[in-house]
């Protein structure tokens, strides 16, 4: 699996391995780790929950350690860059909450 972030202007991309998934009635989802040769030793997860309420939750969990010497040049922006990106994770499911696509 290819992983790519950012626009035309920066971009980070690398490769990525399925660590597992899980699915149920009332939640859905995954994780994977980065393989040799990405910028960052890690893994993510990424779990959308549907409570009693019928509330939709997401649960991204991070954790990484830089492995090349422009990642760690880089390092108090990576936090920045993946709370950035968990957020936008967050505003993309709660489109598609609102336009219906979420199942029950």
């Amino acid at each position: 699996m290819e992983v790519a972030v950012g626009g035309r202007a920066a971009a980070a991309a690398g490769a990525c391995g399925w660590c597992g998934a899980t699915e149920d009635e009332r939640r859905a989802g995954f994780g994977y780790g980065t393989l040799p040769g990405h910028a960052m030793a890690g893994e993510e997860s990424f779990v959308v929950d549907i409570d009693g309420t019928g509330a939709v939750w997401l649960t991204i969990t991070s954790f990484s350690r830089p492995t090349t010497a422009v990642a760690r040049l880089a390092g108090p922006f990576a936090p920045v860059f993946q709370r950035l990106y968990a957020r936008t994770c967050g505003i993309v499911l709660r489109g598609l909450v609102k336009r219906g696509h979420a199942r029950h």
